[in-house]
């Protein structure tokens, strides 16, 4: 079996199409065919193909990742789940993975700091509301503790200030919709009473 053509693809200038006996037959990334070696009329063995095509569908299951990392941050789980969404072979994806935390691009621990303080700055967030949704993205317990612990944001202060934020919205001056929505947002019942009964206090009284 010889390498008969590889050739730059259209569509995706940084990958190459590999041809073995004038038949497409794989792809690579332009990093990926630059370590393999490849080159045209190289002869190979069909263990060597083989070998070759492994190292092409790690290649090209890396780059989706890549692609998918491009658009934000995923924990361990959340490529686990993509991989299988896509119907990515268990080894491939364990090598893929490996990968992965060896670039330094799979790190749960990181995931969770860039989640909460993206969260903070995006939203006025309770703790366990970021608690939740680090567990919906399975990162493990004792990493979304450590990361917490370390959060040095005011709970109190951002619960004062949502709400003074929602006050502004005709459908919250019912004290009892205020205080089911501040409670879906992971605020305790003790911290919304004192914090209402703050801002109560707080506001211009009518003379």
């Amino acid at each position: 079996m010889r390498i008969s053509a590889i050739k730059q693809q259209v569509k995706r200038a940084d990958r190459y199409s590999i041809f073995v006996d004038e038949k497409y037959t794989f792809s690579l990334s332009e990093n990926g065919l630059f370590h393999s070696g490849l080159r045209i009329g190289q002869e190979l063995t069909e263990e060597e193909l083989e070998l070759v095509q492994q190292t092409a569908s790690v290649d090209k299951a890396l780059d989706r990742v890549m692609g998918l990392l491009a658009r934000r941050p995923r924990s361990t789980w959340e490529i686990e789940s993509y991989l299988k969404r896509k119907d990515i072979a268990e080894d491939v994806a364990q090598e893929v993975l490996a990968t992965l935390r060896e670039r330094g691009y799979v790190d749960d621990e990181d995931f969770a700091r860039r989640w909460v303080e993206n969260r903070r700055l995006l939203k006025l967030t309770s703790t366990r509301r970021l608690q939740q949704e680090l567990r919906q993205k399975r990162v493990p317990s004792d990493i979304i503790d450590r990361v917490l612990q370390s959060d040095e944001t005011d709970e109190k202060q951002i619960l004062k200030d949502l709400i003074a934020r929602k006050q502004t919205q005709t459908r919250y001056h019912d004290t009892t919709k205020l205080m089911q929505y501040l409670s879906r947002q992971g605020f305790s019942y003790g911290d919304i009473k004192e914090a209402l009964e703050e801002s109560s206090s707080s506001s211009p009284q009518a003379w």
